[in-house]
């Protein structure tokens, strides 16, 4: 029986868990065996009972059976990578599966493949059908475009919805949108359930009929080079492009009330799609909000965490929007996590217990980042080094 531990999670800020009592319970049936750090599920609202009933065993913060429980696991569930300290005491040939950060994580991965540390990194999973249901990023951006929304309604100097009253007409609320994949088409969704008018700006032509489907009003993009997409996400586009870009976006964001800036390219600085001279013909009482802002952001002076109040217009820097709706977002990341694991276990009747990393398999190929004292990704992790 493979044995699986859940540790809390210690980066400042997140309060997702990477497994739940009901993922715990399903991948019991399946012969792992879980041990929880205690309240490792407290923050999105995962009790230790919960754990307890769902068959897991609780290990004390700074326990010696913690302490044993990372030397002696067959595979350790994160959401972001554990400290150095920690992946020094995983045994050879153990798994490590989570959010990584593997775009240059050269200190981690050196770790790994000195302790022969078999990695998953969430990040790197394909995005090809049969892995729709284990796709972390999705999940989680669905819950960053919707919060997305909620923030920026909430700073807004106006009410959203058209409203009539006595007094007159209440026109309703502008929102633009910068990117029209999972986080953005949440992002218009939740706008337009706001009752917010709802434009969205995509290099991508094909994005038009996602956008129309919901109520939204694409721009088209300017008529020259239009970057298509590669493996579900949006090629890097040329800067000759973007300038052509930023220059139609102008008028649109000075007649914006909100702005969800969603634009990413993995492993790449996010295309910076609202310059200083495009913020100053920005309404005052305007709001942005940057998910971007941990990758470079797509609007200038963003910071990551924070609020800046530029000539009137709010720049939210919304890095951790996931781990602000705790609960749904472990719920769904657990959700995906096991299913991925249950593609790794043997089949009913084989012999032996523990994961099966079958690199033949595309869902395998694709994260498996480190395995049997390698780097199998090294281009993602040391660039041009590789």
């Amino acid at each position: 029986m493979a044995e699986v531990l859940v540790p809390r999670e210690r980066q400042p800020g997140e309060a997702r868990v990477a497994a739940t009592p009901e993922t715990v319970k399903r991948l019991g049936a399946r012969g792992l065996s879980f041990a929880v750090e205690a309240g490792a599920g407290e923050p999105a609202g995962f009790m230790d009972d919960d754990f307890l009933a769902a068959g897991a065993r609780l290990l004390e913060c700074g326990s010696e059976a913690l302490q044993q429980a990372w030397t002696q696991s067959d595979a350790v569930l994160c959401v972001q990578a554990p400290a150095v300290e920690q992946l020094v005491r995983m045994k050879q040939g153990s798994l490590l599966a989570g959010l990584l950060a593997p775009y240059g994580a050269r200190p981690l991965v050196d770790q790994l493949v000195a302790g022969s540390v078999s990695s998953l990194a969430l990040e790197l999973l394909p995005r090809i059908s049969r892995a729709q249901s284990m796709d972390v990023l999705s999940s989680q951006a669905n819950i960053a475009g919707y919060k997305a929304v909620l923030l920026a309604s909430a700073a807004l100097d106006r009410y959203v919805p058209m409203l009539m009253t006595a007094a007159g007409t209440i026109q309703a609320a502008r929102a633009l949108i910068l990117g029209a994949g999972v986080a953005g088409l949440q992002a218009l969704a939740t706008a337009r359930r706001l009752g917010a008018v709802v434009y969205v700006s995509d290099v991508r032509p094909a994005a038009k009929e996602q956008v129309e489907s919901l109520g939204g009003r694409f721009i088209d993009p300017p008529e020259q080079e239009k970057p298509a997409e590669v493996g579900g996400y949006a090629k890097q586009a040329s800067e000759a492009f973007l300038a052509a870009q930023r220059q139609q976006l102008a008028d649109q964001l000075a007649l914006a009330d909100m702005v969800i800036c969603t634009a990413q390219v993995p492993g790449r600085p996010a295309p910076r799609l609202i310059s200083e001279d495009m913020l100053d013909g920005m309404r005052p009482g305007s709001v942005v909000v940057d998910l971007a802002v941990a990758s470079g952001g797509n609007c200038a002076c963003t910071i990551p965490g924070e609020t800046v109040i530029r000539r009137g217009v709010q720049l939210i820097g919304a890095d951790q929007l996931p781990a602000s709706v705790p609960n749904h977002a472990s719920a769904l990341y657990a959700r995906n996590l096991a299913t991925l694991l249950e593609q790794l276990l043997p089949g009913d009747g084989a012999e032996g217990a523990g994961f099966v990393l079958d690199t033949e398999d595309p869902i395998v190929d694709g994260c498996l980042l480190t395995h049997g004292g390698q780097c199998r990704h090294r281009a993602v992790v040391y660039g041009e080094d590789a």
